[in-house]
């Protein structure tokens, strides 16, 4: 008996039970199944009631830059402004863009010293140049264009973050985004990890109609599941869209929503137009969302489910009570954080 799964909710369905109201479901999706050798079409069915769209709740143009050491020339998105703190993010409390900026070339390594962090997670994607990283854990590596590195402070790491070095010798463009996730109470002191994802083991979702690709980071899209672990559910989607392609996004409603324009110019529902390094932030109702490409374009999409816990933050320490972030300080002063060579910047 052939048998028909639905995409929303996930239910299972006899063909007998639903084939002759096909019109009472509002989306209708063709993927090959094998089967005993045959391909066959399965088909899958969303029932229900029709998605809402999810609006944008605002566009923001990029904030005025700032230097993190003198290495990151930064626009910080979150936390800042209205309806971007750390509450309203939930998960994702910190995001800071380096937009497109030449770096010319320099024997120094420029970059950002050893310094300590604790519950949270640090994700770099990287869109231009070269990043090199070490932490008191032991990872490490370089990252490159599409590249990302997934870092779990957890319980508490040091690290370091420059230039590659040939990179810094040759100058070039220099264009990266990193955002820190927070981690449930439960996992705040999980033992620090560290992912390095290069671009071509990310796993991706090529659009109809030669629209673009998506590459899923993390979370999901069209049933593709993303490359990083983690720990409560986050997507983190390159969205790379050739003039005119189109893609449809389906995130919870609940669920904290935005996109940041690294690239290009974007249209979002058919009517707001989000130029290069604008930031767009959704309302929580709806799960339904459409972005056009104006001109050729990259687009990061992030979408995660609220934590919904109590946030302390002090520096790079974000914890859930004032006597975590005191302890967190003690354990750092006191060398729990482990010990890592500065010598490289």
């Amino acid at each position: 008996m052939l048998r028909i799964y639905s995409e929303y909710p996930l239910l299972k369905f006899r063909w007998e039970t639903i084939g002759k109201n096909l019109s009472d479901f509002n989306k209708i999706i063709l993927i090959p199944y094998q089967c005993a050798g045959f391909f066959v079409e399965l088909i899958l069915f969303s029932n229900g009631k029709k998605m809402k769209t999810k609006k944008a709740e605002l566009v923001m143009s990029p904030p005025h830059p700032h230097m993190v050491g003198d290495g990151f020339r930064v626009h910080n998105f979150i936390p800042s402004g209205y309806h971007l703190d750390m509450q309203r993010m939930d998960p994702f409390i910190l995001l800071d863009y380096n937009s497109k900026y030449y770096f010319p070339a320099i024997e120094k390594l420029r970059g950002v010293g050893v310094h300590p962090h604790r519950g949270f997670e640090t994700v770099t994607i990287a869109y231009h140049g070269k990043v090199a990283h070490h932490d008191s854990a032991g990872g490490g590596g370089v990252i490159g264009e599409g590249d990302v590195q997934w870092m779990t402070a957890g319980s508490g790491i040091l690290h370091k973050e420059y230039h590659e070095e040939e990179f810094s010798k040759n100058g070039g463009d220099f264009q990266m985004v990193q955002l820190w996730v927070n981690l449930p109470s439960q996992h705040k002191m999980t033992a620090p990890k560290y992912q390095s994802i290069k671009n071509s083991e990310i796993n991706k979702v090529i659009l109809e109609q030669e629209a673009g690709v998506v590459e899923v980071i993390a979370g999901d899209y069209k049933m593709i599941k993303g490359t990083a672990a983690t720990f409560s559910p986050v997507n983190v989607l390159n969205v790379k869209l050739n003039e005119g392609g189109k893609a449809l996004f389906n995130f919870p409603a609940n669920y904290t929503t935005a996109l940041l324009v690294i690239e290009g110019k974007i249209k979002v529902n058919d009517q707001e137009l989000v130029p290069t390094d604008h930031f767009v932030l959704f309302e929580n109702e709806g799960e339904e969302f459409t972005i056009e490409a104006m001109k050729s374009s990259v687009v990061l999409v992030l979408s995660g489910e609220p934590i919904h816990e109590p946030i302390v933050a002090h520096g790079p320490f974000v914890m859930n009570t004032r006597n975590e972030i005191l302890q967190a300080f003690e354990d750092f002063n006191t060398g729990k954080f482990g010990y890592l060579e500065d010598n490289d910047h």
